[in-house]
């Protein structure tokens, strides 16, 4: 029986040893941090003699701890220790933490700051509140490690003749017998636990399963999406996998892609985002009745799964999500709405395995984006084509730069009154196995995939440099067009620097054009980047003015120096087209800009333009876009349409 019991109480000892051990090393850690705040964050640069000393002496302490727990996690904790000896050792280290921290709370009642005595009573108290847990193996240094840390440093600041402090006092009394008991009550607990514990064999395995229990509820919410509560990428994929090789019924996986959400996003907040991410995946877990084979695959990206095998039911289910995923929702004071694309594979008809499942759905979702938005189609062998395209053009594009394929070509800005060529525009062309790409089959791609920096910074330089070339008796402005997500990108203001430095053209001869779809953009940071080069001497634009957002009401903010109406305007001038460009003259007019009318191909275009008082004209009626070598024999062979006294555009 002796026996028993001595193995018994040993083992409740090494149970004691290891709970205390256990969370040593963070306990040692916030302290030390702690006193050496307090110790110099008030008393920064000069610092008393009695708390640098005290100070001094409580990292030695701590030293000493820190030794002893990592001896026993090293050299004792996988043998069978003296578990008594190890408590003995803790509990001191702990006990004379204690009255440092207490004759520390003491010396701190004699300071003058309020804000220093309160930071450091909360700081303590909390060590105090927090000893209970860490301590609670053994019964005497969890009543006695609070006691001593918080009664001395009260009856100190309750005896002081400051009011404030008074408060202090009493608060820090009834917090430490509010402690105690509480320290004194977790210690029983623990105390019955650890007996239980050694006690019963079938407890621990109890406790076991509990904790294989929690580990798998832990598991389950690592598969989550945290914002959505919907299955993340990896769970989802290793469903879908589940799905494709046990499962021998048809289904459809839908991509689904919200359009418009990336607006919300940068004009009102990723808050109001968040929360429209979260009504989406509310409404799609309605629509599918709760089905758990639902994922936020990524930003506004969702896939579901459909367990249905006929196309047309497939594709109409899907409209019928696409009008539900739209309609409005409410947050807060405002009422946003997104709509939705969605790709659409066939399982196993289409692909087979997870991989390709989504592949061809993000294809079909891609292909409908580009045709018309908040539309549903399932993926094709076109789709696939098309990709294949727009991947070759990926590809050759990252190599473009290196294997000199791209150029530019340059076509001439004139002035209305004497049809005086004033600058050139600078036209990107990408020749690739002999075969021209168009612009607009190649910069969307580079965009895309974040290709546009390296071959906008190109287009940049060489532009600039080419345009000292141009061998004239007066210097020609030349517009460079530049993409919105260059204008986003925080290094681009460095990147123009460069060009110009480089090519040692003068600021005032460059012009840098914009699309309309800036305003859809931050455009707060856009007006900042639109004003860094206006400051360097840059003149700016907006191109193809009118086909895109409504823009009318930022030029004001924005103070470019030049707008370019749309072709489509100068096609239709004799229409609806001529009032619209009469308009944009007065607005010019009255904020100071430039206007230049794009794509004049007739006399009878050119007329009006003249009349309604376009400032500069460009098209084919007056010249094609020309290659650079040529830019010189183009303006000698013009001599007669430059005049000497010539303006530089937009001045």
């Amino acid at each position: 029986m002796t026996s028993t019991t001595t193995k018994f109480d040993k083992d409740m000892d090494r149970d004691a040893a290891i709970l205390l051990y256990g969370n040593a090393f963070a306990g040692l850690f916030i302290t030390f941090i702690t006193s050496t705040f307090l110790v110099f964050a008030f008393t920064y640069p000069s610092v008393d003699h009695f708390t640098l000393g005290w100070w001094g002496v409580m990292s030695f302490v701590l030293c000493v701890r820190l030794a002893d727990v990592a001896w026993w996690k090293v050299k004792l904790q996988s043998t069978e220790f003296d578990g008594k000896r190890s408590v003995l050792f803790f509990v001191t280290g702990a006990n004379i933490t204690a009255v440092l921290w207490a004759i520390y709370l003491v010396h701190s009642t004699t300071m003058n700051e309020d804000i220093e005595v309160a930071t450091t009573i909360i700081a303590i108290a909390s060590m105090a509140g927090g000893s209970v847990a860490v301590l609670t193996a053994h019964k005497f240094t969890v009543i006695f490690y609070p006691f001593i840390l918080l009664l001395p440093g009260s009856i100190a600041l309750l005896l002081s003749d400051k009011y404030n402090f008074q408060l202090l006092g009493i608060l820090g009394i009834s917090f430490t017998l509010v402690i105690t008991i509480i320290a004194r009550k977790s210690a029983d607990f623990t105390r019955h636990t650890l007996f239980l514990k050694n006690q019963n064999a079938n407890l621990i395995l109890r406790m076991e399963e509990k904790v294989k229990q929690r580990t798998q509820k832990i598991y389950e919410l690592s598969n989550l999406d945290p914002l959505t509560h919907l299955f993340n990428r990896t769970a989802f994929l290793e469903q879908l996998k589940q799905l494709t090789t046990t499962n021998s019924s048809p289904f459809a996986l839908l991509f689904i892609d919200l359009d418009g959400f990336k607006k919300i996003n940068d004009s009102i907040g990723h808050k109001a985002g968040d929360e429209v991410l979260r009504k989406t995946s509310e409404r799609l877990k309605v629509f599918m009745l709760n089905s758990p084979l639902l994922c936020r695959w990524g930003g506004d990206e969702f896939l579901v799964i459909f367990e249905e095998h006929d196309p047309e039911l497939i594709v109409n289910k899907a409209k019928q999500l696409i009008d539900v995923l739209s309609q409005p929702i409410a947050i807060e004071n405002s009422i946003l709405s997104v709509g939705a694309t969605i790709g659409i594979t066939l399982y196993p008809k289409q692909a087979n395995t997870e991989e390709r499942l989504i592949q061809f759905a993000d294809m079909a979702m891609y292909y409908q984006k580009k045709q018309m938005r908040s539309t549903a189609g399932i993926f094709s062998e076109q789709m696939e084509k098309l990709y294949s395209y727009e991947l070759h053009l990926k590809n050759g594009l990252t190599k473009a730069i290196e294997m000199q394929q791209l150029r530019l070509v340059y076509q001439p800005i004139m002035s209305v009154q004497g049809l005086n060529v004033v600058a050139f525009e600078a036209l990107l062309r990408w020749q690739i196995d002999g075969e021209n790409i168009p612009p607009d089959h190649f910069i969307g791609i580079a965009e895309q995939y974040g290709l546009i920096h390296d071959v906008g910074a190109w287009v940049l330089q060489t532009a600039c440099l080419q345009a000292t070339q141009w061998k004239f008796e007066q210097s020609l402005a030349v517009c460079v067009n530049v993409s919105v997500i260059q204008l986003q990108d925080a290094g681009f203001i460095s990147i123009v620097k460069n060009a110009l430095d480089a090519s040692k053209l003068a600021p005032e001869l460059l012009y840098i054009e914009i699309t309309e779809s800036v305003f859809a953009s931050d455009i707060v940071f856009i007006e900042n980047q639109i004003k860094q080069l206006q400051t360097m001497g840059i003149k700016v634009s907006i191109d193809d003015f009118g086909t895109g957002y409504s823009s009318l009401s930022m030029m004001q903010n924005l103070a470019v120096n030049m707008v370019k109406i749309d072709k489509s305007f100068v096609d239709n001038i004799d229409r609806h087209g001529g009032a619209i460009i009469s308009a944009v003259i007065h607005i010019a007019a009255t904020l100071g800009f430039s206007v230049v009318a794009e794509g004049v191909e007739t006399d009878a275009q050119a007329d009006a333009l003249l009349k309604l008082g376009v400032h500069y004209v460009q098209g084919y009626k007056y010249s094609k876009p020309i290659e650079n070598m040529q830019v010189n024999d183009y303006l000698s062979k013009n001599f007669n349409l430059l005049s000497a006294d010539s303006n530089k555009i937009g001045d």
